[in-house]
């Protein structure tokens, strides 16, 4: 009875105190004119010849007022990457930088992406979009980006991007992915300059230039492995920042069954709680209360009372779920699956405490990072999914 009383009053709590995460909102960017702001899109892209060239058209493709340029960091790709790259520009318009090797101390993308914003720097753009090579932009996504940023005075801008789901594994485990991410960092909280959640997501990040400057470049997060995340924490410690959910950047990458999708999750994970193994335990412990105790109440073998309780929490969960289903226009009937796809969240936590205690954490095209000896906390982090 106790624990049902529990695992409702989490979910009561959920829904109504956890900024509204649960509620798909993408809303129009502001009617604003932004002619005259020029932006720099750059990508860092290792092997991306399938995908570089249509990331490429589709910003020389904008619907945009002012001055719009790209640069590709080739970081040491070995498929004709920096090639693509520039077939797939105009004269002018698109830059191909090759990439330099990777000093000590610094993740893979985030090097790339600081050779690519000295490259732009030299443009002395308004603006910097960092974005990956997977990802299409529709027409009009970096006009309705620098609209909002402009109409705001957002320092930082970003948008979670459509993420490939069409398979079976994707369609099971991707919505459910955008809709921990969104628990941990409800976007309300995130624009709102009282509260210190910060967030970003990393394939679609409008970025102010002299913000760049006032936080000590990339440099100052280049240890990151969760690098969105850093830099949206180091821009709104003085500035305003800006998170949502839109289909207007989309990714092209399909994950192609339930692997990929698990070293996502395991890449980062424990970076994510800090390299802490007392806040491994205590975050699995909370997605272990908050998805899998409803449904043990509901299905096991408790007196009714217990039984009524867990089946609210399971139906209170699953009607929360329903919103981010339907913007992936996948299944209702995935909704109840919820404690499931949250167990395989779990345990992709788990293994990603064990790869980097392996010294193997921190994966991205073929490199690793270990976790440092001494946590440097900045804010209170939490793991994918385990928010409760």
């Amino acid at each position: 009875m106790l624990l049902g009383l529990i695992v409702v009053a989490i979910w009561a709590g959920l829904l109504a105190f956890r900024g509204g995460f649960w509620r798909v909102e993408r809303g129009s960017a502001p009617a604003l004119a932004v002619a005259g702001r020029s932006v720099v899109a750059v990508i860092p892209a290792r092997d991306e010849a399938g995908f570089i060239g249509g990331a490429v058209g589709s910003l020389l493709a904008q619907d945009y007022p002012g001055e719009l340029h790209v640069v590709v960091v080739d970081d040491n790709s070995s498929d004709g990457t920096a090639s693509v790259a520039r077939a797939a520009g105009a004269p002018g318009r698109v830059t191909v930088v090759a990439g330099k090797a990777m000093p000590p101390g610094w993740t893979g993308k985030l090097w790339a992406l600081d050779q690519g914003i000295a490259a732009a720097a030299r443009m002395q753009p308004d603006y910097l979009l960092l974005t990956d090579a997977d990802i299409v932009h529709a027409p009009g996504n970096v006009r309705d980006l620098v609209a909002r940023a402009e109409s705001e005075g957002y320092d930082l801008v970003s948008l979670m991007v459509r993420l490939h789901c069409k398979g079976f594994w994707e369609r099971l485990l991707v919505p459910a992915f955008v809709f921990f991410f969104f628990k941990l960092y409800p976007p309300r909280w995130v624009a709102a300059p009282s509260r210190a959640t910060a967030a970003a997501a990393g394939g679609c990040i409008l970025l102010r230039r002299g913000v760049l400057d006032r936080i000590g470049g990339l440099a100052s997060i280049r240890h990151e492995i969760i690098d969105d995340c850093a830099l949206a924490r180091r821009v709104k410690s003085g500035g305003k920042i800006w998170l949502g959910l839109g289909d207007t950047a989309q990714s092209v990458r399909p994950y192609g069954g339930w692997r990929p999708l698990w070293d996502m999750i395991a890449r980062s994970a424990f970076a994510q709680l800090g390299f802490s193994a007392a806040l491994l335990g205590a975050a699995t412990a909370m997605m272990a209360l908050t998805y899998l105790a409803p449904l043990f109440l509901a299905l096991g073998p408790v007196d009714i009372a217990a039984k009524a309780l867990g089946i609210a929490a399971w139906v209170a969960m699953s009607a929360a779920f329903v919103p981010m289903l339907w913007f992936y226009a996948c299944p209702l009937w995935l909704a109840p699956l919820l404690p499931l796809i949250a167990a395989f969240y779990m345990a992709a936590t788990c293994a990603s405490a064990v790869q980097f205690w392996r010294g193997r954490g921190g994966a991205w095209k073929g490199r690793f990072q270990a976790a440092p000896p001494l946590t440097r906390p900045e804010t209170p982090r939490e793991t994918p999914g385990a928010g409760g």
